[in-house]
């Protein structure tokens, strides 16, 4: 199945940090970009950091709970493949960035069995990647 790419603008307080977070410690291709915003390649997908006001998210995220995680809402990322993912997580591990929730395999034995981390990028915005041995578990029930 081939993915369009999506396009996701999310809100940074200090746009100076955010670029550094996404470019190096990512490693993401800039794109764009003006005074108050980059756009980057978030793994084949436009991500664009726009200088804005800190909101209440940022501050302090409300949780839901799943697989005995609290995992903060709202938050978006990637679906990685799996080796990508390892690769990323040591990337992260290798900066020292800080995990909200470790690298770990949710669901293990059960339908939708998952590679998941979740951290926060220096504004507060919650990131999940994630990944499946199994591509066809992703929307499985």
């Amino acid at each position: 199945m081939a993915l369009s790419p999506f396009h996701l603008a999310i809100p940074v307080f200090d746009l100076a940090r955010a670029r550094a977070f996404y470019g190096e410690v990512f490693g993401l291709t800039e794109g764009r970009s003006s005074s108050q915003w980059v756009d980057f390649d978030f793994f084949g997908h436009q991500l664009v950091i726009h200088e804005h006001p800190k909101i209440p998210s940022q501050q302090a995220a409300h949780t839901n709970p799943v697989d005995g995680h609290d995992v903060p809402v709202p938050h978006f990322g990637v679906v990685l493949p799996w080796e990508q993912w390892q690769q990323l997580a040591e990337r992260l591990k290798g900066f020292n960035i800080p995990f909200v929730i470790e690298p770990y395999v949710r669901f293990r034995g059960q339908v939708g069995e998952q590679a998941t981390m979740f951290l926060l990028d220096p504004c507060g915005n919650a990131l999940e990647f994630k990944a499946f041995k199994d591509m066809s578990q992703l929307f499985a029930k």
